[in-house]
């Protein structure tokens, strides 16, 4: 039973990591001086470094690397969940505000469900009712995080950004979900190879974009909770299925609302409440709720 709920463990903790990551302007005030990185070559640094680690943790163990197909799939899956939202977001900046951005992005899990049975494992069936689950989420975090539709082009633009960037992490979800469970590709070296390729790119981007705004050197007080949210991020690659890990989008803003709930104590309309509840229970029957017909590859990926 404790392993059982071992990866719901490592996947709140990763929610509750990205949580606390938002209110980091508020808890860090010193966190403004010294030398600054452009967004696009901060990100480059902690994924080259996360990936420098998992290379040599991968080669003292002697793990074996992805080959031929594995290789070609794992460096797309890098650069999806790590260059196109990254990229993205440096081209929108200013044209969507972050709680639409929030908002839009949970509809992540939602192009999971639709996703997974192309990109996911085979033999894999859908959870059943996670298109319901994902709906029932996506409309509490609406209601929680009031959103605008596009009223010019620019907006319609940002917009059109915010839902590519969610298909790629959903789409790139899937595919790591597969080489690594399917294929049996040890999360190290897959690891290394996603997080190496993507810092790559994301310094020939940042050489390209034009910086508006400049953030801290990755290596402060907060990236130990940078370097365990990616460590978090790829063991749950083998524990849980594509659409439990997209929940993350989910969960997170949910633990962000009731840390700022439990702390300021703001009044909440009765709609917010609601739509709390329904992220609480569209997330959680995502996670919980069995399957149609579990993996033939590996019946263990669904949590009962």
């Amino acid at each position: 039973m404790g392993r059982k709920w071992l990866p719901v463990g490592g996947l709140l903790l990763l929610s509750l990591l990205w949580a606390m990551g938002w209110v980091r302007a508020d808890l860090s005030p010193g966190a403004g001086a010294g030398l600054k990185l452009s967004p696009l070559w901060r990100e480059a640094v902690l994924l080259g470094v996360f990936a420098g680690l998992a290379t040599a943790a991968g080669a003292i163990l002697r793990r074996r690397w992805p080959t031929g197909n594995a290789d070609v799939r794992t460096l797309l899956t890098g650069f999806g969940l790590f260059v196109v939202p990254s990229v993205l977001s440096v081209l929108l900046q200013g044209r969507i505000d972050d709680t639409s951005r929030v908002a839009w992005f949970s509809l992540t899990p939602l192009f999971a469900v639709i996703f997974a049975p192309h990109l996911g494992m085979a033999g894999e069936r859908e959870v059943r009712g996670g298109f319901s689950g994902a709906m029932a989420a996506v409309a509490g975090t609406f209601l929680v995080f009031p959103v605008e539709l596009p009223h010019s082009y620019g907006s319609a633009f940002a917009l059109l950004g915010v839902l590519l960037a969610a298909a790629s992490v959903a789409a790139a979800n899937c595919l790591a979900v597969e080489i690594v469970q399917s294929q049996n590709v040890c999360p190290l070296p897959f690891a290394a190879i996603t997080t190496g390729a993507a810092s790559i790119l994301l310094g020939i981007a940042g050489l390209m974009a034009i910086h508006r705004s400049f953030s801290p050197l990755p290596f402060d007080a907060w990236a130990i909770s940078d370097f365990l949210a990616l460590v978090l991020l790829f063991w749950l690659m083998r524990k849980m299925s594509a659409v439990q890990m997209t929940t993350r989008f989910l969960i997170a803003p949910l633990l962000a609302n009731l840390i700022s709930i439990a702390l300021l104590r703001p009044h909440l309309e009765i709609q917010a409440w609601i739509g709390l509840l329904l992220i609480a229970a569209g997330a959680g029957w995502m996670l919980f709720a069995p399957s149609d017909v579990a993996s033939e590859s590996n019946p263990g990926i669904l949590l009962r």
